[in-house]
């Protein structure tokens, strides 16, 4: 079986990334406490965002694409509601991958727990709203 992916979805999903990732690193959000717990300086030159935002665009397109062939793959099996097995599939994947991987690497990195605590946050806001997207644009064969 090949999962149906919904690439409309996908793209969306991934360009939410990039809108959740703007106002959660906000200074005024989560920004301010974010660089002084990572010890990241600004350098006051907005060139040298760009490798950091072209490489965040291309890992949440796979993301979005993983998350969309999962979902899919989930609902094939469970049945009931695409939109609700996307959102199960999507908090399910962060716990087993995204935030158990984020503790154990800052576990030993020695990182802040609150820097921990703000990242995994970030990344579940993230899954859950391209879970919203991907579930309810439906692919064509569900």
């Amino acid at each position: 079986m090949v999962p149906e992916i919904n690439y409309w979805a996908v793209i969306l999903a991934t360009l939410s990334s990039m809108v959740v990732g703007s106002i959660w690193y906000t200074p005024k959000v989560f920004g301010n406490y974010w660089m002084k717990q990572a010890g990241v300086t600004p350098s006051g030159n907005s060139a040298d965002a760009i490798g950091p935002i072209v490489v965040t665009v291309f890992v949440s397109f796979i993301t979005a694409w993983v998350l969309a062939g999962a979902s899919y793959i989930a609902w094939d099996f469970y049945g009931g509601s695409f939109f609700w097995n996307t959102v199960f599939t999507a908090a399910i994947l962060w716990a087993g991958f995204t935030a158990a991987r984020f503790i154990t690497h800052d576990a030993f990195d020695k990182r802040p727990s609150g820097l921990t605590i703000l990242n995994i946050a970030h990344e579940l806001v993230t899954v859950l709203v391209m879970s919203v997207i991907i579930g309810a644009w439906v692919p064509a064969g569900v």
